[in-house]
């Protein structure tokens, strides 16, 4: 007779379900670097990279990392970067440092004050805010996560691939002349143009599902109507960055090709849950997929939006911020899933673990396996969907009107551009005005110079957690100095 389960333990691994009923090629890639969970914002930051590695431990622990291949990355470089930004700003990224940045109290911090970097005056607030702390290894961080997102839209364009990942991407606030947000360069921006100057693709749609604006990738892309930006995020009030409301789609002039902006904001009011997010998601979509006619789709999934947010007070299940995954992968395009917010840690990594899930077309069972970071897991009972209580004390008669006039708004501005798009472009009838960027170097070996085969990395802190108590492992992190990861 077996021990009875402690109501304290998580239960053992359980086996995944198969959605399609059998043994399939794999056509999702996946990107992470351990050394990117090192990279510490400051002790009483938001941001904590550690996240993706309690992803991976979690998606390994529900036995999904052989349903996928890892993506061989190289760093990205100057140049890769430039595609999104000014090459002085990039500059002055690569060089800085916190030695330097706290040695020359008056011209380093006041041209990184020009960036958005370090302690910033916020004309808004009337405080100092330090959004973007100068951290160590900062360029070395910034290389690696839009190397992941630069490669993973290589390994689409490729065509081997539907669906590449990179958790660790989806800087979405970061502008062209400077950092923001916790975003000090924007991945994205370089991910969707080397899709579009790869050749491969004519219209990319870029789809944001994160908390807040994505006014960093809508700004670059803004007169490009190759690219059609859409965001669904909390706004009102002083909620960061203050822009979104969906008004601006109206009333922004036309481009240089006559083209009116091809963006799309759906602000949502704050204690949005899965029902009335849908009610807009799913109609808003479906008629942006029949007007724009994407080749292919990067969705920024910050995790932010979900219930129990430490910053956002929008309140999604994991299900229900899934849902808009599994909607979007069912138009069958070439998609590109990245992370970006999301400040309740183990809240983040239930949602993107499930959606590696979605993205593979299992169904895993909602009690978590052991493995390590289990106990970050107690306060949601050990569950993948935790529970939380609506505190939203809105009028949902008052929340349905707003709602619908922002879905006639997107409407109304969806039949504007149906009108002002020139017919969407067939491969042989494009006409370069530059040549393309050159494709990924090629091997010998054909695949490999996409994948990486050796074994995925074992997280040394993940180890210290399966082995030591919370007592033990709170005075290590103290006597280290180190920030003891955030969690609910």
């Amino acid at each position: 007779m077996g021990k009875r389960r402690s109501e304290h333990q998580p239960p053992s691994p359980q086996p995944c379900h198969d959605d399609g009923g059998g043994t399939k090629q794999k056509n999702v890639c996946y990107y992470y670097d351990p050394r990117i969970s090192y990279v510490d914002y400051g002790e009483t930051h938001e941001m904590v990279p550690h996240r993706v590695s309690m992803t991976l431990a979690l998606i390994k622990a529900y036995g999904l990392l052989d349903d996928m291949d890892r993506l061989r990355v190289a760093p990205a470089t100057e140049e890769d970067l430039e595609l999104a930004h000014d090459p002085e700003f990039i500059r002055f990224l690569r060089d800085l440092t916190p030695a330097d940045y706290n040695a020359d109290a008056k011209t380093q911090r006041e041209a990184a004050e020009k960036y958005k970097l370090g302690e910033v005056w916020n004309e808004l607030t009337h405080c100092v805010t330090n959004d973007n702390p100068v951290i160590e290894n900062l360029w070395d961080y910034c290389q690696r996560y839009a190397g992941g997102s630069l490669a993973a839209a290589r390994a689409l364009a490729s065509g081997r691939y539907k669906i590449a990942i990179n958790w660790s991407g989806g800087m979405h606030h970061a502008c062209k002349g400077k950092a923001g947000g916790f975003c000090y360069v924007n991945d994205i921006v370089v991910a969707i143009k080397a899709l579009l100057d790869g050749g491969q693709f004519n219209r990319v749609l870029y789809l944001d599902i994160d908390a807040h604006h994505g006014d960093g990738v809508e700004t670059a892309f803004m007169e490009d109507s190759r690219v059609l930006t859409v965001s669904f995020h909390q706004f009102g009030g002083e909620f960061f960055p203050r822009t979104g409301d969906a008004v601006d789609v109206g009333e922004l002039p036309a481009g240089d090709d006559g083209v009116c902006p091809t963006l799309i904001n759906v602000p949502l009011q704050a204690g949005t849950r899965d029902g009335r997010y849908h009610q807009l998601f799913g109609p808003i979509v479906d008629r942006v997929m029949a007007v724009f006619e994407p080749d292919a789709i990067v969705m920024q999934c910050g995790a932010d939006s979900l219930a129990g947010d430490r910053l956002a007070s929008l309140g999604l299940s994991v299900r229900g911020h899934a849902k808009c995954v599994s909607i979007v992968k069912g138009y069958g395009l070439p998609l590109l899933l990245l992370g970006g917010g999301g400040y309740t840690i183990n809240h983040v990594a239930s949602c993107w673990c499930y959606e590696t899930a979605v993205a593979i077309g299992k169904e895993i069972p909602d009690d978590i396996p052991q493995h390590g970071y289990q106990n970050y897991y107690k306060s949601q009972g050990y569950k993948l969907h935790y529970h939380k209580e609506d505190s939203s004390s809105r009028k949902n008669r008052d929340m349905r009107s707003k709602d619908k006039i922002t879905i006639d708004k997107v409407m109304n501005h969806l039949d504007r551009l149906s009108l002002e798009l020139m017919p969407k472009p067939r491969p042989s009838e494009q006409l370069d005005e530059e040549p393309p960027r050159a494709p990924p170097p090629h091997t010998d070996d054909g695949d490999d110079a996409l994948v990486d085969r050796s074994p995925w990395d074992e997280d040394a802190v993940e180890r210290l957690h399966q082995r030591c108590g919370e007592k033990m492992l709170h005075e290590f992190f103290t006597v280290l100095g180190r920030k003891h990861p955030k969690r609910i």
